[in-house]
């Protein structure tokens, strides 16, 4: 009899892969039936949902009566958080984690799989106060680990998709065009297609949950610098698109008051120690290889998704 496997988010970028992929792998759709949670039935991703054969059930983190629902006979949940720029983040984004947590133990759910981040104010030894959407992920691994339930974590790396709106090139005004920033050009980022790739790292995880019980994935295609990601921009558009280093004043000058104290530590952690810590590369290439199937390259990624520059 197949296990039922709740997914948070599913008609996001991340649960939304993970639904696409177990419904459409030979083995793992004989082996779980699926139930996508979202917080709004009638949003257009949630009927096409239903259409493909999916239970959709409204639940929200934020509401500890609906996770009951969301849990009800589950044995495996996939559980994602959202994260709001504002001086509640931490606060918010922990309550809703615990929360997940406490309604999956409290429905027997025998295996949780959260999407993590490294804690990067813990790494830094301080230094960083700021890069409360990572730490908080982590604040909440560490709960979940200390349930009674089996768990592993996906950590998703940068997603390819923000170069279509938030890192997008913008014009420099001489007929090219720029990514402007205040780290250094080498600053590596890995790089995942998370509607595309997200469902292959859960999906090893759900094909052999023992094995990856208690492990975290560090999930990216692989590293890429900004000053590579500008010249394969420029291959795979045509045009012209250069990195710009500026001043970190100036870059964060840009930004809405609300984010701009959490993308300026977020980015001093990546450029200084390492998205994922200093064993990034390490983590990223051991990772990668425990994908269930080819992941996406930059290249491959803007071939699908062209860049609109004008």
């Amino acid at each position: 009899m197949a296990k039922l496997l709740t997914v948070f988010g599913a008609t996001g970028q991340q649960g939304g892969s993970v639904v696409d992929y177990v419904i459409n792998d030979p083995e793992l759709s004989k082996q779980y039936k699926v139930r996508g949670i979202t917080r709004d039935l009638t949003k257009p991703a949630a009927q096409a949902l239903r259409q493909k054969g999916v239970e959709v059930v409204k639940a929200d983190a934020d509401d500890k009566d609906s996770l009951k629902q969301a849990m009800e006979g589950a044995h495996t949940v996939f559980g994602v958080t959202a994260t709001i720029y504002d001086e509640k983040l931490k606060e918010r984004e922990l309550a809703q984690g615990k929360a997940m947590a406490d309604a999956a133990v409290a429905a027997g759910v025998q295996y949780f799989i959260f999407s993590t981040l490294s804690n990067a104010g813990k790494m830094s030894g301080g230094k960083l106060q700021k890069v409360d959407h990572f730490d908080v992920k982590a604040e909440i691994e560490d709960y979940i680990r200390a349930r009674p339930m089996k768990s592993a974590f996906f950590a998703p790396g940068s997603f390819m998709q923000n170069f279509g709106h938030l890192m997008a090139p913008r014009p420099a005004g001489d007929g090219t065009y720029a990514i402007a920033h205040f780290v250094k050009p080498e600053t590596q980022l890995p790089l995942i297609d998370t509607v595309d790739d997200t469902g292959k790292y859960v999906g090893a995880i759900l094909a052999e949950p023992d094995k990856y019980e208690g492990k975290v994935l560090s999930a990216a295609t692989r590293l890429y610098s900004y000053s590579e990601i500008v010249e394969t921009m420029s291959k795979a558009s045509g045009k012209t698109v250069q990195y710009k280093q500026l001043p970190q004043s100036v870059w964060s000058g840009f930004l809405p008051p609300d984010t701009k104290d959490y993308l300026v530590d977020m980015f001093l952690w990546i450029q200084d120690y390492g998205y994922y810590g200093p064993k990034t590369e390490e983590l990223v290439d051991e990772t990668a290889k425990q994908a269930r199937g080819k992941l996406t390259t930059l290249e491959e990624y803007l071939v699908r998704c062209p860049l609109h520059l004008q």
